[in-house]
């Protein structure tokens, strides 16, 4: 049987290979230390489990969900408030998902139709792309390049493009870029979207892993947002929840009110105690967030100094759990080089092409690991190759 037409243009071939070539590795014994799929290895605080083995107890809590709690509609929108100084009406202005990736995912099913254009990042969190194309949309590829500091040009953007654009995707801080944004860039969105009639939908899933004092700002921050767009955050990485699978979308209200007219026809909402414990996630110490963030930093510090002292350089990124980096001089497929860190080094990173062409280039690892891995990394990195 032939396949659906929409799903044709998913295309995962990149990580399924890496995976391939990994499995191949380890089964001639070498060990491979795996630096691809950002997907946090630390566990939840302990307030935040002991909350979720309250809430298994409750035989109420095994019931259809269908909406989120209002008790967690407002403890997120007081974390907004203590947070960002965003006022959120948490009735209207919040929307519980199952992670942030279910938003992600389905927002396109409620704006695009066949033939309309999404303005979206190149390179690219995969599922960006893959929303727009499962709504039959046309994408418009916005090059994050060096030289703009990872940020889309607007003004490069064709006024008939703009005009027949309905969405437009933004992530800062970034993945896979590992970048953030400042509040200039994001009232040129809020200016733009206004002027064409554009859905900013922005992914702000690693605002609270942040390095060096550095404080990423919301989207939402900034006059007019609200107008114009919503904003997307996960509870995966900021309070390492990732397998809980709870985020929300936040903002436009119109907006989020198609977004959940699209889920009560998919879902029955997130299970109650994983939503009672984002509640003790949101109301509860926050010491766990700000060491989570140390944690990711020492991580950066390890492999980014450790690799610099064997000639691989790479900007240090003051946000997110990934580090977008150069090819060393010599390679210029990212595709080659990953396969050859892995053969050679046993140590795993995914080529920039998988975000799209313009990661052609460069290859995207994550801090996944704890620092005596990382620094296990570096010195096979360093032992197999010279990059001086």
């Amino acid at each position: 049987m032939e396949v659906a037409q929409r799903i044709k243009g998913l295309d995962s071939a990149i990580f399924n290979e890496m995976e391939h070539y990994k499995k191949q590795v380890e089964a001639r014994g070498v060990k491979v230390i795996n630096l691809g799929v950002g997907s946090p290895d630390r566990p939840p605080a302990p307030h935040i489990i002991a909350a979720l083995h309250r809430a298994i107890d409750n035989p109420v809590n095994y019931r259809y969900p269908l909406e989120g709690l209002p008790a967690l509609h407002q403890a997120l929108a007081r974390w907004y408030r203590r947070r960002f100084g965003v006022e959120l009406d948490p009735d209207h202005e919040v929307l519980v998902l199952m992670g942030s990736q279910d938003g992600l995912a389905h927002i396109a099913l409620a704006y695009i139709n066949p033939g309309d254009v999404a303005l979206v990042p190149d390179p690219g969190y995969p599922i960006y792309a893959c929303s727009i194309l499962l709504a039959g949309g046309e994408i418009y590829a916005m090059p994050l390049l060096a030289e703009n500091n990872f940020l889309p040009d607007l003004a490069s953007i064709p006024g008939e493009v703009a005009r027949r654009a309905r969405l437009m995707w933004l992530n800062y801080p970034n993945n896979p870029v590992a970048v953030s944004a400042n509040r200039e860039f994001f009232e040129r969105v809020v200016d733009f979207a206004r002027h064409y009639g554009i859905l900013v939908c922005h992914d702000a899933a690693y605002a609270e892993l942040a390095y060096d004092g550095f404080k990423p700002m919301s989207f939402l921050e900034v006059p007019g947002a609200k107008e114009v767009g919503v904003e997307f955050y996960s509870l995966s990485k900021t309070y390492n929840m990732a397998g809980c699978r709870i985020g929300f979308a936040v903002g436009n209200r119109d907006v989020l009110a198609a977004l959940a007219r699209i889920k009560s026809n998919i879902d029955y909402g997130v299970f109650r105690a994983v939503q009672e414990a984002g509640i003790a996630a949101l109301e509860g110490p926050q010491s766990c967030v700000e060491e989570t963030a140390r944690t990711y930093q020492r991580r950066r510090d390890v492999l980014v100094d450790g690799l610099a002292r064997y000639g691989w350089h790479m900007p240090k990124p003051n946000a997110s759990m990934f580090v977008w980096a150069p090819l060393p001089a010599g390679y210029t497929s990212s595709r080659q080089f990953a396969l050859e860190l892995l053969e050679r080094a046993g140590v795993l990173v995914i080529p920039g092409l998988a975000f799209g062409a313009m990661g052609e280039g460069y290859v995207r690892i994550a801090l996944v690991q704890e620092e005596e891995l990382l620094a296990e990394a570096v010195e096979s990195i360093g032992r197999a190759f010279s990059f001086r």
